[in-house]
C-alpha cells in the first residue's frame, strides 16, 4: 500500500471535520484512509500548537504596545532635537557666526 502524504492544511481540515461536523473518528479514518493513531497524533499536534498560537497573539499585542511607545519617544526626541537646532542657529546668527 502506498503511503499518502497530507499537507498541513489537509490535516487541519480532517481534524476540523471531526469537531465541526461531529464525525466519529472511525468514520473520518475510513473516509481518508488513515489509521486512528495518525488521526489522534494530528489532533494532539493541533492542540499543542494552539497554545503557541494564543501565546503569539498576546506577544504580538505586547510588541505592538512597545512599538507605539517607542514611536512616541522617538517623536518627542525629534521635537527636542529640532528645538535645539533652532536655538543653535539663532545663537549663531546673533553672534555673527552665520
Amino acid at each position: 500500500m502506498k503511503r499518502r502524504r497530507y499537507s498541513p492544511e489537509q490535516k487541519v481540515k480532517i481534524v476540523r471535520e471531526h469537531f465541526e461536523q461531529g464525525m466519529s473518528v472511525p468514520d473520518i479514518c475510513e473516509k481518508y484512509s488513515i489509521h486512528p493513531n495518525q488521526f489522534y497524533r494530528w489532533k494532539k499536534e493541533l492542540f499543542e500548537g494552539a497554545v503557541e498560537t494564543f501565546s503569539r497573539k498576546q506577544s504580538k499585542k505586547f510588541t505592538t504596545d512597545k512599538v507605539t511607545k517607542l514611536e512616541t519617544r522617538l517623536k518627542n526626541r525629534n521635537e527636542v532635537i529640532a528645538e535645539l537646532l533652532e536655538e543653535n542657529i539663532k545663537l549663531k546668527k546673533e553672534t555673527g557666526e552665520i
